[in-house]
């Protein structure tokens, strides 16, 4: 089976990463065969592609390696939100509210809920276990929506 995964060219760098370690590491892993050119193209059994494809996706919405690498879990998933069709003003000030002072909202709905956040492009990408991407999910979504930072973290401590 061979899938085909577009990535931003900023980000193929990342997923090469120094001499090919990063994308040799995630060959070995999922038992796959990358080729990076315009599109990213993987090559193995479907279930190591799907795995593959989610690595991938986690690097090009701004995850590192170690980070997006927690995909091999059973356990875990990657949820994308995207801000498209927002003007561009409109979705500076959004990432800015999720992001927070000095990252702090990001950090605390990090911590609260036990997930990993990556707020890159138009999209805030998130890597934990389904209950857990579920309550970060209502969090970001609480910020997007205008609600005040403390109404976030409240929704995030209910886990």
């Amino acid at each position: 089976m061979i899938e085909s995964v577009a990535i931003p060219e900023d980000r193929k760098a990342v997923l090469i990463g120094h001499n090919g370690r990063n994308k040799r590491n995630i060959e070995k892993r999922t038992n796959t065969r990358i080729e990076i050119g315009d599109i990213v193209e993987i090559e193995g059994d479907s279930l190591n592609v799907y795995r593959a494809i989610n690595i991938v996706k986690a690097i090009a919405r701004g995850f590192s390696p170690p980070k997006a690498m927690l995909l091999l879990r059973d356990e875990y998933e990657l949820d994308i939100m995207s801000l498209q069709g927002e003007n561009e003003n409109t979705i500076k000030r959004l990432m800015a509210r999720v992001i927070g002072r000095r990252g702090m909202a990001r950090r605390k709905i990090e911590l609260k809920t036990h997930t990993c956040i990556s707020i890159y492009g138009k999209t805030v990408a998130v890597i934990g276990r389904p209950e857990d991407i579920k309550t970060a999910h209502e969090a970001i979504g609480a910020l997007l929506s205008g609600s005040p930072h403390y109404v976030a973290y409240k929704i995030a401590d209910e886990k």
